[in-house]
């Protein structure tokens, strides 16, 4: 089996090799040390199949009377049968990075990327035999994909396993107490999953993270900061830049570029804050939770690497900046293969077409598109570029919506909307028990003709939709509402079936009349990749 390079939603990217009984993880950029053992990690993983290949019934769980099947080497994810458990770690040398001060939280992240390389492997058959094999497979029960952490190698500590299911990141169905008083066997976390469904809906920003260089590592090699004076000002003290070195840092864990975006730390901690308390307001006599302002303007809040594209996609709020805002996220081309230590070159000083600024500013882009004829026909926008620029203030002061670029490897391609349902328009179609207080809505267009196709729709939908799941956990439904009319409207409202959604019925609003597409975060499994 080939070595994989995965790449992370932070940029990082780690090659997975086969070794024995499992796989290495290796983080690329450590390559450029002199250390013999870059940082990672080794998994050891089987597939070992139940005897009696059912599938749980009413919640009832049909573990305790199935038998196992001797392991077999892993070659192919199977649905529910294959095990793992990390059994040795690679630690960054202390003399370059100090110790993590949250060893459960390092453990994490490496749980955390190996699900992710584990969850972009092709995906098993999901029908199972059930309990009369004579059905045809099409009729047969479908069942969950989920691995099996096994309580072997470094997950045999006492406390870790408990640690991780609290973090969120594994889980039961034996969700007891327990009799025993001093349970020393940890017979109760012997059979901790993780599902495919649960993986997804998990914020990355809770477990990616950097650690913390020390002041004579030679991490980052680009950062003049620790090695030059500081600058005086006029008073006579020196100007100094305690997080300098912080945000520039190019370590094993650290994103290509630093620049705001949902990974960003000057202090090398997980980037993921809970949702803020519920309260109430009102809004055009419509009671609703005080929403949480929006990512500022040019701020990233979304990217990921698209495997069957080559390409990053990533979603920033729009800007009025008379500028271009500038993209130093991970991008698919601007990787070169080998840096020499202390180059004074990094991933994010590197010029590419993405991070020069010779793209049209957010306003000029919506001029563009908004005055091309297929979009015209749907948005009627059209007009001078005035008109456009009134058009993107509107949507940056509203209370209950905010606009969003899409970018292709930094390049814009669409503009979106992201909406709360119940103080737009959409919740005064509906019906109270239509939607909830969390839910949101997504209006779409695609200005650049190089970008429009079926797969990449499928791909950017499915994408906002998760962004959607991971901004609040609340949020149970995205809608959208396109014009039944669109001439492309059969085509896109067949794209949004074929990533989740379903037509619940048609809406008369003053100005259209529009198909009401839903999906639910329960009935969704994963993104498209």
């Amino acid at each position: 089996m080939a070595p994989s390079v995965v790449h992370l939603p932070n940029g990082q990217i780690l090659t997975v090799s086969p070794v024995f009984a499992g796989f290495s993880f290796k983080a690329n950029e450590l390559n450029l040390h002199n250390s013999a053992f870059p940082p990672g990690w080794t998994i050891i993983i089987e597939s070992q199949e139940d005897e009696d290949n059912e599938i749980a019934v009413d919640g009832q769980d049909n573990h305790d009377h199935l038998k196992k099947s001797p392991a077999r080497r892993y070659r192919n994810p199977t649905l529910r049968d294959d095990n793992m458990f990390i059994s040795s770690i690679s630690n960054p040398s202390s003399t370059d990075f100090k110790p993590p001060t949250s060893p459960t939280r390092q453990i994490a992240m490496m749980v955390w990327a190996t699900l992710w390389w584990y969850f972009h492997q092709p995906k098993p058959n999901p029908h199972t035999r059930g309990t009369n094999p004579n059905v045809p497979e099409a009729g047969r029960p479908k069942g969950e994909w989920r691995i099996n952490i096994k309580r072997e190698g470094i997950f045999k500590g006492k406390h870790l396993l408990p640690k991780l299911e609290r973090m969120g990141i594994i889980m039961s169905e034996d969700s007891c107490v327990g009799e025993r008083i001093d349970d020393r066997t940890g017979e109760g976390w012997n059979r901790m999953f993780v599902s495919q469904r649960a993986f997804w809906l998990m914020d990355p920003r809770i477990f990616l993270f950097s650690p913390s260089p020390t002041t004579h590592s030679p991490f980052p090699g680009a950062s003049p900061y620790p090695s030059r004076p500081s600058s005086p000002n006029r008073e006579g003290f020196a100007l100094s830049r305690p997080d300098s070195h912080a945000e520039t840092a190019q370590g094993p864990w650290t994103t290509q570029a630093q620049s705001p975006g949902p990974f960003t730390s000057g202090s090398h901690l997980p980037t993921y804050y809970p949702p803020p308390p519920t309260l109430f307001t009102f809004t055009n006599n419509i009671r609703h939770p005080l929403r949480q302002k929006p990512p500022a303007q040019g701020e990233t809040f979304y990217t990921r690497f698209i495997p069957s594209v080559g390409q990053y996609l990533s979603f920033r709020t729009a800007s009025l900046s008379h500028k271009s805002p500038t993209h130093r996220g991970p991008v698919s081309d601007s990787i070169p293969p080998f840096l020499p230590p202390n180059s004074g070159v990094t991933h994010s000083t590197l010029p590419s077409i993405s991070n020069m600024s010779i793209q049209p500013n957010d306003t000029d882009l919506l001029h563009t598109w908004m005055n091309d004829p297929r979009v015209n026909a749907m948005w009627g926008e059209a007009g001078p570029r005035a008109h456009q620029e009134a058009f993107l203030r509107t949507a940056l002061n509203s209370r209950h919506s905010f606009p969003v670029i899409g970018c292709w490897d930094g390049k814009p391609f669409g503009y979106f909307e992201l909406y709360w349902v119940k103080e737009d328009h959409l919740g005064r179609q509906l019906s109270s028990h239509d939607f909830g207080n969390w839910d949101r809505g997504i209006h779409a267009l695609v200005g650049e003709q190089e970008f429009r196709g079926p797969h990449r729709v499928r791909v950017w939908l499915s994408a906002l939709v998760h962004s959607c799941w991971l901004a609040d956990p609340r949020t149970e439904r995205v809608m959208l509402e396109p014009r039944v009319d669109n001439l492309n409207g059969n085509r896109f409202i067949q794209y949004m079936v074929d990533v989740g959604f379903y037509k619940e019925r048609e809406i008369s609003f003053p100005h259209k009349q529009a198909a009401l597409m839903k999906i639910r975060r329960e009935g969704w499994e994963a993104p498209v990749l």
